[in-house]
């Protein structure tokens, strides 16, 4: 959004609480909203964009909001300083919980946080160091030069400057390194460690990140209601908040206050007409709300915000100067080997003592008829599994059983067999993952903006390798739109993107017309002639055989044959198992 935009949401939250004859009761259901709001938009980070459902929301806002009463009504300390103290304790709880919870991962993880929910709703009801169930009374409000900010009025101007904040601090956050290393984790995990993003950092980020919007709600709800307890911050607040985040859109920011708007506003009605219906004591908006989300979910699975709003492309500066070219290894040196790899799933053998060596500057062909191993062997060269003897060097040194991650940080990067891509990033977007580890800002500059020269040079990289590969016109596009074939080229000018010295191709040339073959076939002639190790698994023997310097081919898990092109086409061993007998 334009700075002007949210300079007018400054103006119009210092401004409108005052407007004359606007009802106080109004005002107060506002800053309810704002509170909700802070928190959901954490939840839009951590479930619509991150993919990872909580419940205990509700509980990281207690923390906070029991750390900053406990220090202002035992310790005699201002609010204003409550504030990152409540901060810090819930960081290093969230960072706790998150270090257990965060190894689960679908249901599993949702059923952790509504365990930890639980926990500490008994916890605040059971400790006498927080007043039990009763809880802390007499917290002091909010002072500036002064003067007791007891008016709701000045508590709703506080409330929604903070939930501006947290809007464009979430912005700022997504639009960074971090932002799209947050986004692959829904989606396109496997495809981003591959290029070496860390991605239990990644999920710890967004798990924190929304820990502190949570810290932040609990210290205005502390200090706006003055007294807290158990009641606030127990499993059905929880799920109160997950619903404003659902409801609104959870994959969009302005979707959080939309839902927190309807939850709030609907609660409010349901408290006054409900117990009509049902009788006192009797609470059934939570059965409401729970109808609700279904019937949302059915309508409009994405929430209610891209219903009412048009989907608004990302722009992003793109500096004159892409990223430092990376210097390759000498021409010959040995880029990558395997000795004797062997792989067993149960009793069959996928694998068996796969030994050759690919050096630098050199187009190294892996072929083979379906069911030989080579998707295998592939997944055991760049760490995606393991195998069960042998050993794999990448530059001379010893890389048997390193991860995903590990291996591109040496310089191997790769594409799959089946294209893998981040759905909800756009073209350009995705090549700019790919270089994840050249930048180096963190989360907190990204937040405070320091990172835009680094984003833009990442961008100038990702829109040069897009161009090297013919896709520069398609840069904003969605990826996930393209056909099959321009999919695998965009998964190409990712890996790129990550200035490898070694590349591992798995079928690339699957998908592609004629022409756009020959266009891959001359853009890997240029990688290759530029030093680039490359080992390329491929179907069209046409294809690999004009490329080629060198053939490794495969059948039933064993090497059965290596040369050139033209030598392995003439092996009777080959043309049994691979040509069919035709030479």
């Amino acid at each position: 959004m334009k700075p002007a935009i949210w300079l007018a949401l400054v103006a119009a939250t210092l401004v409108l609480p005052w407007l004359p004859g606007l009802p106080l009761f109004w005002v107060s259901l506002a800053c309810q909203i704002g509170i909700s709001a802070i928190i959901a938009v954490g939840l839009v980070v951590l479930t619509g964009v991150a993919g990872m459902t909580s419940f205990a929301q509700a509980s990281l806002m207690g923390i906070s909001a029991y750390t900053t009463a406990l220090i202002t009504t035992k310790l005699g300390i201002s609010p204003w300083l409550g504030l990152p103290a409540a901060m810090a304790v819930t960081l290093v709880v969230a960072f706790a919980i998150g270090s257990i919870t965060l190894r689960l991962s679908g249901h599993y993880l949702a059923l952790g946080t509504i365990a930890w929910s639980v926990s500490l709703y008994y916890l605040y009801a059971n400790l006498d160091l927080v007043g039990r169930n009763d809880g802390l009374t007499g917290i002091p409000p909010l002072s500036l030069f002064g003067q007791k900010l007891i008016d709701i009025r000045f508590s709703a101007q506080i409330i929604g400057l903070s939930l501006i904040g947290g809007m464009i601090a979430s912005l700022h956050l997504l639009d960074s390194r971090w932002g799209r290393a947050m986004r692959s984790l829904r989606g396109g995990a496997v495809a981003a460690a591959s290029v070496g993003v860390d991605l239990g950092r990644a999920r710890m980020l967004a798990f924190v990140f929304a820990a502190l919007m949570a810290a932040l709600a609990g210290w205005l709800f502390a200090h706006m209601q003055r007294v807290v307890n158990p009641t606030s911050f127990g499993l059905v607040a929880g799920i109160q908040y997950l619903l404003m985040a659902v409801m609104g859109g959870a994959a969009h920011l302005p979707g959080a206050l939309l839902g927190a708007t309807a939850v709030v506003l609907v609660n409010n009605s349901l408290q006054d007409w409900l117990p009509f219906l049902f009788g006192a004591g009797v609470s059934a908006e939570t059965i409401v709300f729970g109808v609700a989300l279904v019937l949302i979910l059915q309508a409009a699975p994405a929430g209610l915000w891209p219903v009412i709003a048009p989907r608004l492309s990302r722009s992003h500066r793109v500096a004159e100067t892409a990223l430092t070219v990376q210097t390759m290894p000498k021409l010959g040196a040995v880029a990558l080997r395997a000795s004797g790899l062997q792989r067993r799933f149960g009793g069959l053998v996928a694998v068996a003592d796969l030994s050759f060596t690919l050096y630098q500057g050199e187009l190294l062909g892996l072929i083979g008829p379906n069911g030989a191993g080579k998707s295998t062997s592939f997944n055991l060269l760049s760490g995606a599994d393991h195998p069960d003897a042998g050993r794999v060097e990448l530059a001379g040194q010893d890389v048997t059983g390193c991860t995903p991650q590990m291996m591109a940080r040496r310089g191997l990067a790769r594409s799959f067999q089946h294209a893998r891509l981040v759905p909800s990033l756009s073209v350009i977007e995705n090549v700019a993952l790919g270089a994840h580890l050249r930048g180096h800002a963190s989360p907190l500059s990204a937040i405070l903006r320091r990172d835009r020269d680094e984003e833009a040079h990442i961008y100038a990289e990702a829109a040069r390798q897009l161009a090297r590969c013919g896709l520069a016109d398609l840069a904003d596009h969605n990826a996930t739109s393209l056909a099959l074939g321009q999919q695998r080229i965009v998964e190409i000018a990712r890996a790129l993107a990550a200035g490898p010295s070694v590349l591992l191709l798995d079928e690339p040339a699957a998908g592609l017309r004629h022409g756009e073959k020959q266009s891959l076939a001359a853009l890997l002639r240029q990688l290759r002639d530029e030093g680039m190790a490359i080992l390329l698994v491929e179907h069209d023997m046409e294809f690999v055989m004009s490329l080629a310097d060198n053939l490794v081919v495969m059948d039933f898990g064993t090497v059965i044959a290596t040369g050139k092109p033209s030598d392995v086409r003439r092996n009777p061993a080959v043309i049994e198992a691979y040509l069919g007998g035709v030479a």
